[in-house]
């Protein structure tokens, strides 16, 4: 071993030379991480550069930090990073490009390494005096992959890349076998059909070229942020405050608010505001920043009037506000959040200054500002999304500069704009790979998958003793869910047992499949199709517990006394069962209520009639049992205090050619419950067993506390019709709740709970090291522990859980999962992903339904079509309009009473409603428009009719716009179940104009978390009383109208 010293001189943001030594002690023992090393070296990392491709690539530090988006699409592999080039990404691109750098690494699937150049005796070269240190830089990369070239004995030809000409001279015919190439030379070479390179460079290196011209000087636009430690300081002070930037989508130009964070002496009752771009200081939605309060005396309010535009620019000289609250100003970021951006061209082409090219492209998320990108492709892709990537935003630019990426394809285009609802929401669909598909088992009619005996020794068979069957959704193909449920030991044992595809054994950790599993985390249910987490032969067929076939699954089964219900033995382990029947919900139901079902399990088809009968007496005994089951755990858990939250599943229904025929909710049933209160049941006694065994590295799911600060738009509300809010408790809050009733008008309660629900927080999963014990509980469960078993075919969390699980009950470790548990940092980053993509999902099944909600109307005339005119409950009141919610389709919109022009909206004439001069004037329960002829008061709660038409939009997703038409309530015979109608109508008439018909299965949501078993330490203070007074019942339909609340 060898020490020597490495100099680097560094500027810091105030512009001060700093003179770093670091000690090098130089080995050579280094791997090189390569399949074809002949001198034996040892592996170190997840993945070996491959020996089956036609050369290794080595980027140099410019390369690699102004390029590495071209080297992230998947066609790029075998990758061999320096270390001394990794240094150089982190300290001179930062952190969001160094990590990206590494999650390059980590996926084996890129057999890609980082060599560590700075200790191979070998490799490593000294800075000599006098040498610039970008001339280091280039030549300590270059000798290093030179050293790697000999090092295999030439077996395999390397690709230097630098975009330094003069290195590229110096360098390109020193030695034989190591290529020096610039990176459009390389493209060109071997990537010349790959477009997306090809365009990702060009847009690349225009941007580079722009940044770099517009540095030459010229007056600043915003302030420049403070140096990282001036920050860092601040808010250990608590001089700055440290949040996530939340941008209005609404007022988007004046309006966005920071998370209230921490910071020593300070202390805010609500999040901090920040008003207008200048104060915002190049900080984008989602964005990390550091704040600094402003002067009281310079506090504002929020928004209180309604865009009058529906776009982000509307003209501030007439925005209402409500009282002052603490305001701010962004003084740095400490964390850039880009990501993928849709945008598109304007109609009118924008030219900046003299350079041909440059066009400022408008985002399709209105809370972004207009992106500066440089292309040739205006004018072709005019009409088209295309997504962009922000490079930079410098103090001197009004607008940032970005690139482009690639085209979606054309404006309005269904496909297009599901693909932009997608990316959007950084959603990643793409086919599986060949790779994936290799790794897994075959099963088809000439090599059908059957069980090894090998397998069988290790598992417990249920096949002969236990009927077994599931019951699931009309049309679901994705079974990871069956039941058991027998009498034991002459009746005086019943054991129940709960049946889990075993997608672990075949999701090996870290493979292929795995990998892919973990970077999607969960199936995506859109409004009309679905994207699976896992390749349809493990999905759809060998972990699909389909009937009548030999299935690998895990078991968790009770032994509970035949009386009380109460738990005396419970067993975990992998297992062998054949599903008997599949049932959906609706047989199920009919067999419980008597009803003659043999036409609706298919299973009892060519059975003798006396057996046909044996097997239904066997089917109704065993869901009557359950259900009994289900019922006694529900009621010890509502004397316990239970609080369930119920949601309504909503289902495709397609016809034989899989084509969309009907969007239906679920229709409430005993049996639904029932399933759910099994699963649940599940999930709890699992989390208490892997947190048992591993108390520092389980994967649990927390739902904390709500903030008592979202109640009070509840509170407001209520007091609204004389009813007061106790928000103290959930026991306090479901006694309010109840007394909320108006027996003339149902929807008023709904609309309360819909409040309420707003105040609830996201349950997430965590890692048990990362959190105190006492914050495991499951606040909407009332459970100390909980966690997701029951669905690994549709959720990576699953998986996790399912092989800790093996590791627990596994003897003296010898299961292969015990040997790759994650650490407890490793999980909660994982968990932190897994929470992130499944928000994504939620969030991208609203936006498809709101596309298939505007598609619906857009051709309809809201004068003449009956389904463009219903009926409409006051909700919320704003300076210049009011927020209402329809029953008929279950969502809300805005009204607008007065527009930017000043005029206000007069209904006195019934059928010639206008606008006209006039003002409006509003208290704390009505809002009244006086014209001069006329005055209309609306008050909180109040029914209106309203009409339904799109606003068209080219750059943004179209929206729905909603017209007074009269101030009485619309006919009542239109009023029907929330959410039903528009759905059902929408999906049949929108699919049927697309050309390209999706193959897609059952949309299942998941289903609502309800209580478990009762817990003394939680009761006193969450309790309540009995079931009426539970937040069951006061919580029960908030998922139907708990839609984003615009304005």
């Amino acid at each position: 071993m060898l020490k020597t010293d490495k100099v680097l001189q560094t500027k810091t943001r105030q512009g001060r030379v700093v003179r770093l030594v670091r000690e090098l002690y130089l080995r050579e023992d280094v791997p090189c991480n390569s399949e074809l090393c002949l001198a034996d070296c040892r592996k170190t990392g997840n993945s070996l550069v491959a020996a089956d491709v036609t050369h290794y690539l080595v980027p140099d530090c410019h390369v690699a930090g102004a390029f590495l988006e071209i080297m992230e699409l998947p066609e790029f592999t075998s990758i061999i990073f320096m270390q001394t080039v990794l240094h150089h990404v982190l300290h001179g691109k930062g952190q969001r490009v160094y990590k990206r750098l590494q999650n390059k690494v980590k996926d084996s699937r890129n057999h890609c390494i980082v060599f560590a150049n700075e200790f191979c005796r070998f490799a490593y070269s000294a800075r000599e005096p006098g040498e610039s240190e970008k001339d280091w830089l280039i030549r300590v990369v270059y000798n290093s992959s030179v050293w790697y070239y000999n090092h295999l004995a030439g077996q395999k030809p390397i690709v230097f890349l630098t975009e330094d000409i003069e290195s590229g001279a110096k360098y390109g015919s020193e030695t034989v076998g190591v290529h020096v190439m610039n990176v459009k030379q390389y493209l060109e070479v071997f990537w010349p059909q790959l477009t997306q390179a090809h365009d990702m460079f060009e847009s690349l290196t225009a941007s580079l070229t722009d940044t770099t011209d517009r540095k030459k000087g010229s007056n600043k636009d915003y302030q420049d942020y403070l140096p990282n430690d001036v920050l860092a300081a601040g808010i250990k002070s608590g001089l700055f405050i440290e949040g996530s930037l939340r941008v209005n989508k609404y007022h988007a130009q004046d309006e966005a608010y920071v998370t209230r964070g921490s910071g020593s002496g300070i202390r805010l009752d609500s999040d901090i505001l920040i008003p207008g771009m200048k104060n915002r200081n190049r900080a984008v939605h989602g964005d990390q920043v550091a704040i600094e309060l402003l002067p009281k005396s310079e506090w504002t309010g929020k928004i209180s009037s309604l865009s009058t535009t529906g776009g982000p620019g509307d003209d501030n000289s007439d925005i209402a506000r409500s009282n002052s609250k603490p305001t701010g100003r962004v003084v740095g970021v400490m964390q850039r959040h880009w990501r993928d951006y849709v945008a598109c061209f304007p109609e009118e082409k924008q030219v900046q200054g003299s350079r041909s090219g440059r066009v400022l492209v408008i985002p399709w998320d209105q809370r972004l500002p207009k992106i500066r990108i440089s292309t040739q492709q205006a004018d072709s892709l005019r009409d088209h999304r295309i997504i962009v990537r922000l490079d930079t935003w410098e103090a001197d630019s009004q607008y940032p500069n970005g690139h482009f990426v690639r085209s979606l394809g054309p404006i309005g285009s269904l496909e297009t704009e599901i693909a932009a609802i997608l990316v959007e929401n950084n959603i990643s669909v793409g086919a599986f790979s060949e790779g994936q598909t290799k790794e897994l088992p075959t099963n088809s009619d000439e090599n059908p998958w059957r069980m090894t005996e090998e397998e069988m020794t290790r598992r417990r068979d249920l096949r002969r003793e236990h009927l077994i069957f599931s019951i699931d959704p009309k049309g679901c193909e994705d079974v990871d869910d069956t039941l058991s449920i027998r009498e034991m030991r002459d009746g005086k044992i019943l054991e129940l047992g709960v049946h889990i595809a075993d997608v672990s054994h075949f999701v090996q950790p870290n493979s292929l499949t795995d990998l892919e599993a973990r970077q999607r985390s969960t199936t995506v249910y859109l409004a009309d199709r679905r994207y699976d987490m896992l390749p349809e032969v493990l999905s759809a067929e060998l972990c699909s517990l389909i009937g009548g076939v030999d299935r690998y699954a895990v078991s968790v089964m009770w032994q509970l006394d035949p009386l009380t219900y109460e738990v005396r033995e419970v067993w975990y382990g992998r297992t062998i069962i054949r599903s008997a029947h599949k049932m959906f919900y609706e047989a199920a139901q009919d067999l419980h209520d008597g009803k003659d079902v043999r036409c609706d399990i298919p299973e009892l088809a060519g059975m003798s009639e006396e057996d046909v009968q044996k097997r239904l007496s066997e089917l109704r005994w065993c869901v009557d049992k359950l259900m009994d089951i289900a019922r006694n755990l529900k009621a010890r858990r509502v004397v316990g205090g239970a609080v369930q939250l119920e949601g309504i599943e909503v289902k495709v229904e397609l016809s034989e050619e899989q084509e969309i025929e009907d969007l239906v909710p679920k229709q409430t049933m005993e049996i639904h419950e029932t399933i759910a209160e099994c699963m649940i049941f599940a999930n709890h006694w699992v989390a208490k067993k892997i947190s048992e065994m591993f108390p520092s590295f389980a994967l649990l799911r927390h739902h904390p506390l709500p903030r008592q600060d979202q109640f009070q738009d509840l509170v407001d509300s209520a007091k609204a019709r004389g009813f007061t809010i106790d928000t103290s408790s959930n026991k306090t809050l479901a006694e309010s709740l109840d007394k909320c009733v108006d027996p003339k008008d149902p929807v008023y309660n709904k609309i309360l709970r819909s409040l309420a629900t707003k105040a609830m927080s996201n349950a997430l999963y965590f890692s048990t090291g990362s959190l105190p014990r006492d914050q495991f509980f499951h606040y909407g469960l009332a459970l100390d522990r909980y966690t997701h078993f029951t669905s690994p075919i549709r959720r990576y969390a699953d998986i996790i859980v399912h092989r800790l699980l093996m590791a627990a009950i596994s003897d003296d470790g010898d299961d292969a999962n015990s040997t790759q548990l994650l650490s407890n940092n490793a999980l909660e980053e994982l968990c932190v992903h897994i929470n992130n993509k499944h928000r994504a999902s939620q969030h991208a099944q609203q936006d498809s339904q709101g596309l298939f909600q505007t598609l619906f109307f857009k051709d309809r005339d809201p004068l003449s079509d009956e389904s463009c005119t219903v009926d409409a409950v006051i909700q919320t009141l704003r300076a210049n309009g009011f927020l209402v919610f329809i029953p008929r389709y279950g969502i809300k919109g805005a009204v607008t009473l007065k527009n930017k022009e000043g005029h206000v909206f007069d209904v006195t004439e019934v059928s010639k409603p206008s606008w006209t001069s006039g003002s409006i004037t509003r208290d704390d329960y009505s809002i009244t428009v006086t014209s001069a002829t006329s005055q209309s008061s609306f008050h909180l709660f109040d029914h209106v009719t309203v009409s339904i038409s799109v606003q068209s939009s080219r750059a943004h997703s179209q929206r729905l716009c909603f017209q007074l038409v009269s101030k009485e309530p619309h006919l009542s015979s239109q009023v029907v179940v929330e959410g039903h109608g528009l759905r059902t109508d929408i999906v049949q008439a929108v699919t049927k104009e697309s050309e390209d018909k999706p193959q897609s299965a059952c949309l299942i949501t998941d289903s609502a978390d309800v209580l478990g078993t009762s817990l003394h330490e939680l009761k006193a203070e969450y309790g309540q009383t009995d079931k009426e007074k539970s937040l069951y019942s006061i919580l029960q339909q908030f998922a139907e109208i708990g839609l984003q609340e615009p304005g």
